[in-house]
């Protein structure tokens, strides 16, 4: 679901006339996909891999997502970002049970409705979290087993379901696309029976990744329709192979795969050398279904769910090499350089090759309200009362902000910080202490970045502690 102006703009003229793929079969994973019940369980992961997330949507009929695992996106854009979420579709969002709420049979339903004025809502729940990727050298897959909207022909004019992830550098940002990544993993729009699958990269309109359209191809769903039965649609990010890969999957059967060498280098790190978080709605209206005759009108049907049975996040270990920096598996010493890309998770950073003195990566795109966490910093038994930190900026004038060090919790009180502005440049680097409130033992350190715009400040190469 991809948008403009720096915010994803889904479904082009030129991306949605892609030639449908041949029919590919592999007779098995279809028929299982046909004949588990609507309310199945996320399957037990194969041999190898280890779920990372899941969610089954069991709970009482009518009650709402589990709000640890999800967060809802309501009103017609993120805030400072493009009207109509930058594609033109019409609904406003909302975290109501009419559009987004359990069936007590084990399926999330996510309905579009539209009220006697003709005005139009439905529902958009993004996950919590924002760190989905695949370790370094391993892989990591995305799945859902789901059913489109059962409506189709001139009733299902304007529905655009989605399950997709957007790279977490997005979010709070809203203006970086389609740098950061977006990986569709199934998108469908006027109740036809065919699946797009799309990664979106690089630099709107046109650059290494064809924006608007990205590198996208479809396929239709056989045994049953999209609409009429349930499919698993699935998204393997796979850094054990050389070039790295992203494949896409329709019920078992890898249709579309994009590999790192199609762009340049810098493109793929940029949408690629951090986390995703995970996006299920069904827009109405927009882009992508303007292409296939426009947006709904007086004969579409409202009431009509995406079904959603569970979403399921798996990651397989890899040999190592590549990627960022892994976190320690022991404490981190407080007194020697965490290198900033380190981190055990983060929002709103992406890792990135650094010219500083020794080189590997830095962390940058910073801006309000990011951060990133490193779990398990010794200081130990004599107390720390200064921080350092390895910074670079190459801001605008006027634009600065503090990078600040909170234990155990972001939202905790900073025991210390310091003010920056532009070095002379985003490799510009240079060394900045700060007094630090005593601390001893061992935390979890936050790294947060606070600011009174929303423009990019700082990059980070590492950071540590002194007596």
């Amino acid at each position: 679901m991809s948008e403009t102006s720096g915010t994803p703009r889904r479904g082009s003229v030129r991306r949605v006339l892609i030639a449908v793929l041949g029919t590919l079969s592999l007779a098995a994973a279809a028929a299982t996909a046909a004949t588990l019940p609507a309310n199945a369980s996320a399957p037990t992961p194969p041999t190898g891999w280890s779920q990372v997330f899941v969610d089954d949507f069991t709970g009482t009929a009518g009650s709402g997502v589990n709000t640890t695992n999800w967060q809802y996106t309501t009103g017609t854009s993120y805030p400072g970002g493009p009207a109509n979420f930058g594609t033109g579709e019409v609904e406003t969002m909302t975290s109501s049970t009419s559009n987004v709420a359990l069936d007590g049979s084990g399926n999330l339903l996510i309905t579009p409705r539209r009220d006697a004025s003709g005005n139009w809502t439905s529902g958009r729940i993004e996950t919590k979290r924002t760190d989905f990727q695949p370790p370094a050298g391993g892989k990591l897959r995305v799945e859902s087993r789901l059913q489109m909207p059962n409506v189709t022909g001139a009733a299902a004019k304007g529905y655009w379901p989605a399950f997709w992830a957007l790279g977490a550098p997005y979010r709070g940002n809203y203006q970086n696309w389609p740098g950061v990544g977006e990986l569709d993993i199934m998108e469908n729009v006027q109740g036809l029976n065919t699946e797009w699958a799309t990664m979106h990269c690089g630099t709107s309109p046109g650059g290494p990744c064809n924006e608007t359209s990205g590198i996208g191809n479809n396929t239709p769903c056989t045994g049953t329709t999209c609409q009429a039965g349930f499919h698993t649609y699935a998204m393997e990010w796979d850094r054990s192979t050389s070039p790295e890969e992203v494949r896409f999957y329709l019920d078992g059967v890898n249709f579309h795969t994009v590999k790192a060498n199609q762009v340049d280098a810098t493109t793929w790190a940029n949408a690629t050398n951090h986390g995703y978080f995970i996006i299920l709605n069904v827009a109405m209206g927009g882009g992508f279904p303007d292409a296939f005759g426009g947006g709904p009108d007086s004969g579409t049907e409202p009431g009509h769910p995406l079904v959603v049975d569970y979403v399921q996040v798996l990651q397989a270990a890899g040999s190592g090499g590549g990627g960022t920096t892994p976190p320690p598996t022991g404490n981190r010493d407080a007194y020697s350089a965490i290198q900033a890309e380190s981190y055990d998770s983060q929002s709103g950073v992406v890792s990135e090759t650094t010219t500083d003195t020794g080189g590997g990566q830095d962390i940058g795109t910073i801006a309000n309200g990011d951060y990133a966490v490193y779990k398990g910093v010794n200081f130990g038994s004599s107390a720390a009362t200064q921080f350092f930190g390895r910074v670079a900026s190459g801001a605008a004038g006027g634009v600065s902000g503090l990078v600040e060090v909170r234990l155990d919790s972001r939202t905790s009180t900073p025991v210390a910080s310091f003010a920056l502005a532009n070095t002379g440049g985003w490799q510009s680097w240079r060394t900045v202490p700060a007094n630090m409130s005593s601390v001893t033992g061992t935390h979890d350190v936050y790294l947060t970045f606070t600011s009174g715009q929303p423009a990019d400040f700082v990059n980070v190469n590492w950071f540590d502690f002194g007596h």
